[in-house]
Order: C-alpha cells, then structure tokens, then sequence
C-alpha cells in the first residue's frame, strides 16, 4: 500500500505538552463540534457504562413519574469516557433545558448566581471540571443545590444586607477528572456519584462502527477492531483515530472505498499508534525507565525532565493508561516498569535486581 509522501503525515507527538495528536484524550478544538454530532441522544444509543446506564434509567423514570427534576449527579473519571454525553442525555430523556458552564469560567460569585437566577424548573445545569470551581463561587452553590435557595449580598457596608431567593427545582450535573480534589461538602451534595471506566475493544468497535455511520463511510469490522483495540479504551480516542484512518484511505482509493483492517493497520502505524495503544511518548517514557532507569523506581520530577515534558503532562495524560493496563506501577520511591512493559519491548529482567 502506498501513499503520497507530500504533504507529510507524520504527527505532531510530543511537539508540545498540550498537544499530544490523536491519542490526546483531553479535547481538541477540532472535536467540539465533531462531538456534538457523533454524541448519543438517549441513553439507548450510548455503548459501554452499564451499570451506570441502567441506573440512570432509574432514576429519570422515576422523576418523570413523580414530576420532578432528577437529583444532582456527578461523574467522574478520565478525559473522553463520556461524561458530557451523558449530562446531555439526562437533559434529553428528561426534556429539559441544558445550561453549560465550567468551573474555571465561575470566575465570581455573580457569575453562578446570574446563572442559577436564570434556570427554569426542571433545567439541567451541567458544569465541567467541577474541580476548578472557586471557593466563593462553591458557596453560593451549596444553598443552590441543597435547599435550592440563592443567597444574595446587597449593597455594601454597614448598609448591606442579605437577601435570599427560592429558585425553581433543577438538576446540577458535575464532571470531573479530579474526584480527589472535590471538596467533601461539594460531593456530598450530588444524590448520586458514579465513575466512569475505560471501554473494551468490543465496546469501542461498536462505537467506530456508529461514528463510521454517522460519518457515511464504510468501515469493515476487522478495521473496527483495530482502531478499537489501539485506541486506549477511550470513545474519544477512537473517534478522533477513525477520522484520521479515514484520510489515508480517502486519498487511497477514494472517498467511497471500504475501510479494511490493512488499510486502518497501515494508517495507525503512520499515525506512531502501536497494537497496544501506545504512542510516541508512552514508549518514550517506557523506554526511560527501562533503559535509563533499569526498571525504576525514578522520580516524577526526574522522569518529566528526562523526556522534556511537564510533569502535569506525564502524571495527567500519560500515566493513567499506563497504570491502568499494568505497564507501569507508582510507588512510595518512584514509578516502575512492570514486567509487561519489558515483554511489550523485549527488555529481559534485570539480573541485578
């Protein structure tokens, strides 16, 4: 199979601690708008979460039945698992109002309160990297939620004097990558709290097969697999993967050609995506502490400047995968290779150790 070799196709892996190309699974700019379509509308058409789906139809059938908003909610987990699509389809199946925000946006407490003064019953107010919410602006929420009360300051002074507001039963969702960095007064207010887990290929090919759809592409299963199976157990990722998937065999036998697994095998080697997922900063790291390290353990600070990233990078979006499919261990001294990470490079065991 060949391709044109200009322009180039090469990626931009590890360019900038931000920017880690497709396998980034925080949001890139491209995907706002790609998301929206490709997003589930009700909780029959979201794959994967279960346990999570089916409670959820619980509880939105239970307050239809009862006629009132549902209770607060917060999702947690890592980027690109579906949190937001889920807030959507609460707003959907519940056929209420949705109202987006983020905590870093609340930047005062007039912020949220403008907000809140402004919900009708039954809206969802959905507000990402909950984490982030300001002190004082956190204040205001927590009457909000619990009592759905505003509390209000007027004036200023000797003068001034508090004013409190009934606000009309709504539904606060709240997503967040940092459970641990909630505060406890804030979390305890959510009715339910569920985290969200990685998907398996088989979950994930499905979630190809519907993008590829929804795209007007042909995908043939094996290919499915295959970009499910390198895409880090994340929808984002494999979403984001497909579409690159997609231009190599666009510009390979044109737009109407069928997706086969030799094509998508093809691209994603392009693409420096490996059978296990890995891309060019994972192996590096990988590689560090192997090669550099003998296996670890290796300091966070230390490993950050040995590949030239930040260490919120590598902790944040590089780690957790890693951790999480058992290549790599955190540990009181330092991060180490595991043993599966020397099978995947053909590194032996350190006979020193």
């Amino acid at each position: 199979m060949t391709f044109p070799l200009e322009p180039p196709f090469d990626p931009p892996f590890g360019a900038a601690s931000d920017d880690r190309g497709d396998l980034a699974p925080v949001e890139q700019p491209e995907d706002r708008s790609i998301e929206s379509e490709l997003r589930p509308s009700s909780l029959s058409e979201f794959v994967g979460q279960e346990r999570l789906r089916e409670n959820l139809a619980v509880f939105i059938q239970a307050a239809r039945d009862r006629n009132e908003a549902v209770d607060h909610l917060l999702f947690t987990g890592p980027p690109g698992l579906g949190k937001t699509a889920l807030a959507f389809i609460v707003s959907q199946e519940m056929g209420a109002a949705m109202h987006v925000t983020s905590g870093p946006i609340l930047e005062r407490s007039g912020d949220l309160a403008a907000l809140l003064s402004n919900l009708e019953q039954g809206d969802v107010l959905f507000i990402d990297e909950i984490h982030r919410l300001n002190p004082t602006v956190e204040e205001i929420l927590y009457p909000a939620m619990e009592d759905f009360k505003l509390d209000l300051l007027i004036g200023q002074g000797p003068t001034a004097r508090s004013l409190r507001l009934d606000l009309p039963r709504f539904t606060v969702i709240g997503a967040t990558t940092r459970a641990g960095l909630l505060s406890a007064p804030l979390r305890d207010r959510f009715g339910y709290s569920a985290r969200l887990d990685y998907y398996s290929a088989e979950e994930l090919s499905r979630i190809v097969s519907r993008a590829a759809g929804i795209f007007g592409i042909d995908v043939n299963l094996d290919a499915a697999l295959e970009v499910a199976g390198r895409s880090r157990g994340t929808p984002r990722i494999a979403n984001r993967l497909l579409r690159r998937v997609r231009d190599f065999a666009q510009v390979e036998g044109g737009v109407d050609t069928c997706v086969t697994q030799e094509t998508a095998c093809f691209a994603l080697e392009r693409l420096d995506v490996d059978e296990a997922g890995f891309d060019k900063l994972d192996r590096l790291l990988l590689l560090a502490i192997l090669q550099k390290f003998q296996g670890g353990p290796v300091g966070l600070e230390t490993l950050a400047a040995s590949l030239g990233e930040d260490k919120g990078t590598v902790e944040d979006l590089v780690e957790p995968f890693l951790i999480q499919r058992g290549f790599l261990d955190r540990t009181p001294r330092g991060r180490v290779a595991t043993q599966l990470a020397r099978d995947h490079f053909g590194i032996p065991s350190n006979p020193n150790r």
